[in-house]
Order: structure tokens, then sequence, then C-alpha cells
């Protein structure tokens, strides 16, 4: 690898907010925030809209909607061909 081209790689927090969620791992994402970890140290925050402890696909709450009946509107419209 060439030096001093690529970005630095750091343990990093995410944060859920929404679902009280986060985890570190390692990332090239920057913050000005940090946080105190369970680990004693002091790590970069960055916060996230959606993590897998609130996405409807891993959580299980999601549903498929018809919206507008667009199926039946679909079927009615190539159906017959």
């Amino acid at each position: 690898m060439k030096q001093s081209i690529h970005p630095d790689y750091r343990p990093v927090v995410f944060r859920d907010p929404s679902a009280d969620f986060a985890f570190l791992t390692r990332s090239t994402m920057s913050s000005d925030r940090t946080v105190e970890w369970e680990d004693g140290n002091v790590y970069p925050l960055v916060d996230v809209d959606v993590s897998s402890a609130s996405h409807p696909f891993y959580t299980g709450r999601g549903r498929v909607i018809d919206t507008a009946g667009r199926v039946e509107r679909f079927k009615q419209r190539y159906g017959k061909r």
C-alpha cells in the first residue's frame, strides 16, 4: 500500500438514538463528538438513522402493503394478455 494516501481506519462507535442501540466497530468515518465506551476508552461517535435494532426487516415489524391497489390495476391492464 502507498503511504499517506489512505484515511485513518480506527475504532468508531455508531449509535441509533431511536432504538437506544450502539456498537463499536472500525471505520474511516470521523466525527467531532466523542463517547466513553464500556471499556473506558473514548471513541468518535457517529449517529445513524437506521440500524439492525430499528429497521423493520430485522425487527420483524415490516409489512408488505399494496398501496392504492397497484396489483389490481396491473392485473386489469395486463391480465388478459
